[in-house]
Order: C-alpha cells, then sequence, then structure tokens
C-alpha cells in the first residue's frame, strides 16, 4: 500500500489555470509559471491563461511576473489553478501626478500628498470632499452642511488671504477645471494628489496660492482587448445625527410662565396666543419635528464599460443619484455621463479625449426645520379643511407655519458641459522629446426658478427665474523633454496657454398673481415685473518652466518659473505676474554609508522656496462703476445714475512665498512609513478696501495693503502592523496644526475692530465678552454692571475700572481649530475587510445660538437639551429668560473640538472559484456607516455644522448632520 501511494504521487500531471490581476480581476499575460527546482515552465497566453506538466501532486509552482508579488502554489491534487497577483510596488517607485506631468515618488521634491485610492471606492458618498475629508496632512474639508448636494469647503495649509477666495485650484485631467467638485462622480475617480508648497504648485502661478488639487480620472486598459464591464450600486438610509427635542406640551407651558416670572410680566393666559389657547383648551397638540423630518434615503447606480487594444483604450461611465433628505423637501438629483478615449494613430502621434456631462437638480419646496423647532405644541400645521395655516401661533406672525414651503414650487438645476482633447508627439529625430497640445472647454448653465403661492404670502403669488451662463476655454502647449547621461537625469516642462472666461447673468421677478395656476411659467401674468442682467469676461495668458535635475537618484533639483498675465488688473501696472521657485532634495537612503542600514527602506530631506500668485479681484473692481436708478421729479420717474465703486488702476495681484521643510521616511522595510513638514507662508499686497471720507462720495477703495503669514506643521505616518496570510492590519494616521497671524493691515498699524481684524492675531478669532458666570440673586452687581439682574450674563471687568462696557471686550481665541487629526484602520481577514475612519477637530470657537433665543423665548419653543437661570435654578451656565436685555451683542462663542467615528466599512469579497462558475471577474459586497457618533460637548444639532470658514458668522440650523447607513455592492464583469 505504501508503494502504492508513492507512485501516484510520482505520477506526472497536467494542471491548467489563470494568472490575473488581484486589484482588478484582469488576465496577465506572459507570467512566467515554473515548477519549482526544475526547469520545466511556461508562460500564459494572451488571456492569461496557461497549462502545465509537473512531475507529481505534491509539485510546487512559482508565478512570477515584473511588477507583481511572486507566488508560490501548492498542487495538492488540482486540476485547475486560478492565481491572483498582487501588484508589488514601492512605494518609491510609485507614479504621482504631479502637474503637467508624472514623476516618481522617490524624485519628488515638493510637498505632494497622495489620497488612498481606498477611499475612492465602496463608499457610498456623492460627492469627492466627502471621500478625501480627514485623508490628508494639511488638508481641510469642513462638511459645513449636509443639504443633500451641498459640497464641503476645502482648504490647502490654511488661509492665505482676507477678501479673495481661498480654495484651492482644481485641475481634472491635466486641464483647470471650472465646474462644481459635485459634477465629478467619485466612481470615475483614478487618483486624487494635493500640491501644498510652492515648488508643487508654483507652476500654476495665479492660481496656485491656496494650493492645488489634481484629480485624474479612470482610463482603459490595454491589458486585454475584452471589454470590462463594472456596475456600482447602493442604497443608504439616513437619520438625524444628534437630535435637539423641542420642549414637550408641559415643559412648554412652565417655560412660559417662568418667561413672565422673570419679565415681571403678568399671566393672564397660561399661553402666549389665542390660537394656542385654543388648542390648549381642547388637549390638541402637534409634534412638530415629527411633522418636519423623514427618513432620508440615498440611491447610486454606476455603469462603466473599460478596455482596449494596444493602439485604442476607452473608458465610458454613467451614473444616477437620488437623495431624499431628512427634512422634507429637501432632495438632490445627478445624472453624469463620461467618456475618455486614448488612441495611438502610429509611433509619432497620440490623441485622447475626456468629456463628461452632469445635470444635478435640487428642485422641490423645502421645510423650514428652525421653524419647526420654534413653533409652539399647541399649534396646528393645518386648519379644518386640511390647508397649512400661514400662522399656526396666531395672533403671533413672528413664526410661519415652517410646512409652508412644500408649497413652493421651486425648479434649482445646474447643467455642465466639459470637452478636452490633447494631441502629443513623440518626434523620432530626437528620444525623449514630447509636444503636447491641451484643449478644454466648458460650459456650465443655472437655472433657478420659484414661484412663492398665494396661500404663501396673503394671496400675493411671487415668481423668481434667474439663469446664469459661464463658458471657460483653455488651451495649452506643453513641450517636455527627458534626458539621461550616466547617473544625469534631466526633465524640462515648458508651457504656453491661453484661457478666457465669460459671464452672463439675467433675472426677473414677477409679483401679485389673480391665481397660481401658471406658476413662474408666464410671469407677465403678474402685476409688477422687474427684471435684471449682467455680463462680464476675462483673460489670461501663461508662460511656464519646469527643470528636474537628478544625480545617482541622491540628488534632487527643482527649478520651476511660471509667468501670469490677467486682463483685469488696473491700467497703471503690469497685468503680468513672475512666479518662480526652488526645491533641493536628498536621498539619504541611497548614499553608501547607509549600505548598513537594512532596516531603513527610506530617509529623504526636502526643502523648497518660493512664490505663487491669487487673482484675488473679480472684473471691473479696478473701474470706477455707476447704478442707474429711477428718481421722482415732479410726478414722473427719471433715470439717474449713482457712482457704487471706485476703482483703482494702480491694482495688482496678491503674492504668497513660501518655504517647507520635510523629511520622509520608511523603516523595518517600509512597514512603518511617514512624513514631517514645517512650513512658513507669507502673503503680500493684500487686497483690503480702505475706507474714505465721505465727502470724496465713496465709502472705501480697494487697495493692495496687507500681509499675512501662516506656521504650519504636519505629521503622517502609515504603518503595517500585522501581515499575515489570512489577517492583516493596517493604520494611516494625519495631523496637522497651524497659526495664521495678520502682519499689517492698512499700513498705519492699526487694528481693524469692525472686522475683527487684529494685528498680531490670527485673522478669524472671536472678539467679545469673557463670560464668568451667571449673575445669582444676593451677588452686589450694581458696581459693575449696573442694568444687570439675577440670571443675566456675567462679564470678566478687564481693564479694571468696574464698569461693563465696550473697553472689557478681548479676543477669546480663534474661528479655526488649533489642529485637525484622521485616524484610519484598515482590517482584512481572508476576505472580510474592515475599515475604520475617526475625524479629530481641537480647539476652535464658533458661535452657538443653540445657547439662548433672546425675546423670542416667550414666544418661541426652546430644545430640551438647553436650560434656563430660574431663582429656584440658579445654573451658572445658562442665563434667564430676560438675560437677553443685557446681552450686549455677546455673541455665545463654544469651543467645537469634537471626535467623531466618521466612517465604518464592512466589506466581503466572493471567492473567485465561485465567481468563475458565473463567468463573473469580480463581486464585492459592502455595509458602510456614515457619521455614526461624536464625542463632543459642544450643545447643539452638531459641532462641525455650517462651520463658516471666513468666520463671517454665517450659520442656519435648517438642516441637522444626517447619519448613513448604506448597503452596496461593485460587480465586475
Amino acid at each position: 500500500m505504501l508503494a502504492n501511494s508513492a507512485d501516484a504521487q510520482n505520477q506526472s500531471i497536467t494542471i491548467e489555470g489563470v494568472v490575473k490581476e488581484a486589484s482588478n480581476g484582469l488576465p496577465i499575460p506572459g507570467v512566467t509559471i515554473l515548477e519549482k527546482a526544475t526547469t520545466n515552465g511556461t508562460v500564459t497566453d494572451v488571456d492569461g491563461k496557461f497549462k502545465i506538466s509537473v512531475n507529481s501532486s505534491a509539485s510546487l509552482i512559482t508565478v512570477s511576473f515584473i511588477g507583481f508579488a511572486q507566488q508560490e502554489i501548492s498542487i495538492n491534487n488540482k486540476s485547475f489553478i486560478e492565481v491572483l497577483l498582487e501588484e508589488d510596488i514601492s512605494q518609491l517607485d510609485e507614479v504621482v501626478v504631479i502637474g503637467y506631468g508624472t514623476q516618481k515618488r522617490s524624485d519628488i521634491t515638493g510637498s505632494v500628498a497622495s489620497v488612498p485610492k481606498d477611499r475612492l471606492s465602496n463608499l457610498p458618498v456623492t460627492d469627492i470632499t466627502q471621500a478625501i475629508q480627514g485623508t490628508t496632512a494639511g488638508l481641510t474639508v469642513t462638511q459645513g452642511s449636509s443639504v443633500p448636494g451641498s459640497t464641503g469647503g476645502l482648504q490647502i495649509r490654511g488661509v492665505n488671504s482676507i477678501n479673495a477666495n481661498t480654495s484651492p485650484f482644481l485641475v481634472v485631467d491635466g486641464s483647470p477645471f471650472f465646474g462644481s467638485i459635485n459634477d465629478i462622480s467619485p466612481n470615475d475617480v483614478e487618483s486624487i494628489e494635493i500640491l501644498k508648497d510652492a515648488s508643487a504648485v508654483a507652476i500654476y502661478g495665479t492660481r496656485g496660492a491656496n494650493g492645488v488639487i489634481l484629480i485624474t480620472t479612470k482610463r482603459g486598459s490595454s491589458t486585454s482587448g475584452k471589454p470590462r464591464i463594472n456596475y456600482n450600486a447602493y442604497t443608504g438610509f439616513e437619520g438625524i445625527g444628534n437630535l435637539l427635542t423641542p420642549m414637550g406640551p408641559d415643559r412648554y407651558v412652565q417655560k412660559y410662565s417662568d418667561f413672565l416670572v422673570a419679565n415681571n410680566l403678568s399671566m393672564t393666559n397660561i399661553l402666549p396666543n389665542a390660537a394656542e389657547v385654543e388648542n390648549f383648551n381642547n388637549g390638541i397638540t402637534t409634534d412638530w419635528l415629527n411633522e418636519a423630518s423623514q427618513t432620508g434615503r440615498i440611491t447610486e447606480h454606476n455603469l462603466s464599460i473599460s478596455g482596449g487594444t494596444e493602439n485604442v483604450q476607452y473608458f465610458v461611465s454613467g451614473s444616477k443619484v437620488a437623495q431624499e433628505g431628512v427634512v422634507k423637501g429637501y432632495q438632490f438629483g445627478r445624472a453624469s455621463f463620461r467618456t475618455n478615449i486614448d488612441a495611438k494613430i502610429n509611433d509619432l502621434i497620440k490623441v485622447g479625449t475626456s468629456a463628461f456631462f452632469t445635470d444635478r437638480n435640487q428642485d422641490g419646496g423645502r421645510v423650514n426645520l428652525l421653524l419647526a423647532t420654534a413653533m409652539s405644541p399647541y399649534s396646528r400645521p393645518t386648519n379644518d379643511d386640511g390647508e397649512y395655516q400661514i400662522f399656526p401661533m396666531a395672533p403671533e406672525q413672528l413664526f410661519l407655519n415652517p410646512m409652508l414651503g412644500l408649497t413652493v414650487d421651486r425648479e434649482d438645476r445646474r447643467k455642465t458641459l466639459s470637452g478636452g482633447a490633447y494631441v502629443d508627439i513623440t518626434p523620432s529625430f530626437l528620444p525623449g522629446l514630447t509636444y503636447r497640445l491641451n484643449g478644454n472647454y466648458t460650459y456650465n448653465i443655472d437655472r433657478t426658478a420659484q414661484y412663492t403661492g398665494r396661500q404663501f404670502n396673503d394671496l400675493n403669488g411671487t415668481a423668481n427665474v434667474s439663469n446664469t451662463e459661464v463658458t471657460n476655454w483653455v488651451l495649452e502647449n506643453i513641450l517636455s523633454y527627458t534626458k539621461e547621461i550616466g547617473e544625469h537625469r534631466l526633465d524640462f516642462t515648458g508651457l504656453y496657454s491661453a484661457q478666457k472666461v465669460d459671464y452672463f447673468f439675467t433675472s426677473g421677478q414677477s409679483r401679485i398673481f389673480t391665481n397660481d395656476a401658471l406658476s413662474f411659467n408666464n410671469m407677465g401674468a403678474g402685476s409688477t415685473q422687474q427684471t435684471g442682467s449682467a455680463g462680464n469676461s476675462y483673460t489670461l495668458l501663461s508662460q511656464m518652466a519646469r527643470v528636474n535635475y537628478s544625480y545617482m537618484s541622491k540628488y534632487l533639483l527643482t527649478v520651476t518659473a511660471r509667468r501670469d498675465g490677467y486682463s483685469a488688473f488696473g491700467a497703471n501696472t503690469s497685468k503680468y505676474g513672475l512666479f518662480p521657485s526652488i526645491a533641493l532634495g536628498w536621498n539619504i537612503h541611497n548614499e553608501n554609508f547607509m549600505a548598513n542600514a537594512s532596516s531603513v527602506g527610506e530617509l529623504k530631506l526636502r526643502l523648497s522656496h518660493g512664490q505663487a500668485g491669487n487673482q484675488a479681484i473679480g472684473v471691473n473692481q479696478t473701474a470706477t462703476t455707476a447704478n442707474t436708478f429711477l428718481q421722482p421729479f415732479n410726478g414722473t420717474p427719471l433715470v439717474g445714475v449713482l457712482y457704487n465703486n471706485l476703482g483703482n488702476a494702480n491694482l495688482n495681484w496678491e503674492t504668497t512665498t513660501s518655504t517647507n521643510l520635510a523629511l520622509d521616511f520608511g523603516v523595518v522595510e517600509n512597514r512603518i512609513r511617514g512624513s514631517v513638514e514645517a512650513y512658513k507662508t507669507v502673503t503680500n499686497d493684500i487686497l483690503l478696501r480702505r475706507n474714505l471720507p465721505n465727502v470724496t462720495g465713496y465709502s472705501n477703495v480697494l487697495t493692495n495693503l496687507g500681509k499675512m503669514q501662516n506656521l504650519g506643521f504636519e505629521f503622517t505616518l502609515n504603518t503595517v502592523n500585522i501581515a499575515k496570510d489570512n489577517f492583516s492590519w493596517e493604520t494611516s494616521l494625519n495631523y496637522s496644526r497651524y497659526r495664521n497671524e495678520i502682519l499689517e493691515l492698512y499700513g498705519d498699524g492699526r487694528d481693524d475692530i469692525g472686522n475683527g481684524w487684529f494685528i498680531g492675531q490670527p485673522l478669524r478669532v472671536v472678539f467679545d465678552y469673557e463670560k464668568i458666570g451667571i449673575w445669582q440673586v444676593g451677588e452686589e452687581v450694581a458696581n459693575h454692571d449696573p442694568v444687570a439682574r439675577p440670571g443675566d450674563l456675567k462679564y470678566r471687568d478687564q481693564n479694571g475700572d468696574g464698569i461693563i462696557n465696550a473697553e472689557d471686550r478681548m479676543i477669546l481665541g480663534q474661528r479655526d481649530p488649533k489642529w485637525i487629526g484622521g485616524l484610519t484602520n484598515n482590517f482584512k481577514y481572508k476576505n472580510f475587510h474592515l475599515s475604520i475612519f475617526l475625524q479629530a477637530v481641537k480647539g476652535g470657537l464658533k458661535s452657538n445660538r443653540d445657547l439662548s433665543y433672546a425675546d423670542e423665548a416667550g414666544r418661541r419653543n426652546i430644545p430640551q437639551e438647553v436650560g434656563y437661570w430660574t431663582p429656584e435654578n440658579q445654573d451658572n451656565y445658562w442665563p434667564g429668560l430676560a438675560a437677553f436685555r443685557n446681552y450686549r451683542g455677546y455673541q455665545f462663542t463654544e469651543d467645537f473640538s469634537f471626535l467623531r467615528i466618521k466612517d465604518v466599512r464592512v466589506s466581503y469579497v466572493v471567492p473567485k472559484p465561485f465567481l468563475s462558475k458565473y463567468n463573473i471577474e469580480g463581486l464585492t459586497l459592502y455595509m458602510a456607516g456614515r457619521n455614526l457618533h461624536t464625542f463632543t460637548k459642544w450643545v447643539g444639532w452638531d459641532p462641525e455644522m455650517n462651520y463658516d470658514p471666513r468666520g463671517s458668522g454665517n450659520w442656519t440650523n435648517n438642516y441637522p448632520l444626517v447619519r448613513t447607513v448604506s448597503f452596496g455592492l461593485n460587480l465586475t464583469l
């Protein structure tokens, strides 16, 4: 029996199989299949298939291919083997998009960060900002609002201007992007790079002062001529993340009684309004939060087809998003289509196109959640006939029926059509030389139309319509040359480009309709009409040169200069600006003295210095402009002219100079990788409005005056904690902080208290009284605040003069967080994947109006979580119901620090052997949760919600943070 067993093992058998990429399931031709310890081998065909005869069932085969990790497989009586090869590309050899080209990460001298690719797949989000939030040090994404279709605010390394735009510049597939980031489906994105320092952004000149985000969309592959079909779909359910529940009927009645006592008012009724009293007597109550809200739902379907041959590659995708919000009436829809085609005409010429169309809508009348939380529980949304009441708390007219918004006929549409094409010419007479012609055209149409019916506004219907059209074209000539001589490598990139933007706006309003039948479709039916229009255009002309030099892959140099001309600048100054930069890099790990440091996989020092610009001003800001107006004269309206803007022909660029010092490292066979960066940016010639004497006829004029700086620190760490055959655990951590400081304002050394700008302080600060508690019964208040009473806010007497007045205001802190961070843990067990992403924000202040409702407290409902002082409950935090008379404009600022479980994803990759029975290349099923829990001391709907990145104090409670649970699949055929 033992002999027969040995003979069976030694019998030659034939094995068939297929080799595919683990990441996408595509077959790999040319893979080497070798029986271990022999010379017996074969290679895979164009479909990745192979056949090999081995000596016995106990044999081992090795599977190897350049760029992939080698595998060793035991036969074990198998007749068919499917091999999935994982990419084995060192991070240092990874090719990264850097703007007008690509570069190996090991050769990069500037600050370029790549968003982890797993954040771009199997994550149910409607826009890219939601996917990249918290992933990259130095990138701040503020959620701002959970309104369906809204996008987060983006900032890179803080604020570099006071009045100008501070958002980063977007580049998609190598061309400037002039649509909304919400026009891009996350499923179409291949990679995202963040350019942060002067060396990285200088190539974009006037548009690089706030950083650059490079988005590369997916393209076809020439691996196989077979088309690859990918279908992604998910559905999610949304609920309010954190409820501020209005007071119930009993507490509401008690609150009104306490309000009367606090304000020494006599009580004639148990409630303030006749309608409330009637409903109280009849036992009628309404849960207004329940009336206004619902379970939200979001779904998306995305279908893409890609593939190609050696000469032609294609990627075509279409997606459809539909979202119903948690507040009734709020919805978002997006339909998008993209096509990317690349074709090799011959060895000399290659051409390609990138085009997409997006149709977004946020139609529909909307419930007002802020009013819904304010309504008395003793009020009704409808009358006995089932029609909405205008004033449910009649005769109180401060609070409209929050449900009336559902009667509004509203259209809000945006269509974006963008098409780009390129031609690459690679002449044979000079190897390494490439010329590219890039062309891109974008057409944006925004249309809003709204009809507010007669029921809403006292039988006077109102129609408003507006249309905005923006066209943008850009043409770029790019010359690239690469040359290697021994250990020397030289890369040159030259650019000459032109751009033009045209803007046109029209609007119309009509009022007083006899009925609501025609809505906004016949504005001529209204009794009064008003129209308006505006239009302008501007042009940019640019030249750029960049040289990258490398010696022995040790010593790196990048020199860049860009010259931009902007047509909107004044006639008395040059319309051109020059923005240079230089960067040095040293790959220390390649030095001979590091040869024995086997645990160090990467050690690289980077230093950069340079300038970038900010156009900062819009069209006609340098010119003196006037508006027309109607002025009655002898009973007849005459057209007059009123100057409204004093021009300044000397206006010029804002210029940001930055220095960046960084260390990249990788140890323990690069299982621990990271970077440490410190930077300083100084912005000169900031555009500010200088006040003028009224006798001039103008209140101010725009002038280059201010100066501001940022000092920052960033830290990134990626670790492979466990790497076993069936289990792995990886962690990604990023941390960033920066200190912003105003160095100059108007040249006279004075602060601007009105705008809250103080020299030597951050741009966005809170300047206010310091609250130290609540005045209690029996405390002596007359010597400090003569008008204060028990229950009022107690302020600190900062100057010790015994009087609380405006001189006691001080800078309490900054509105920006002191630091932000993100922590992601990825676990893999066999075919199960778990990802947990935590978001942290620490140290910022902002106004929290949920802490007080001023004199409205006598007539409105307030959240149960919000307390108030009474003589029986002498709280030292919440003011009394009469304190509004002595607020002194206090902003009620609070620390909005928080730690949030932002995203949790669990996915299951269905095994290949099972899928192969049904000719399916790949299938992943997943469940994801978003905004699952927030740890914070903030009292309110959400500490991050409606965070205003410019610190203007704008806020609204009309839409809450939402918690989403989604289920999805990713299918590949």
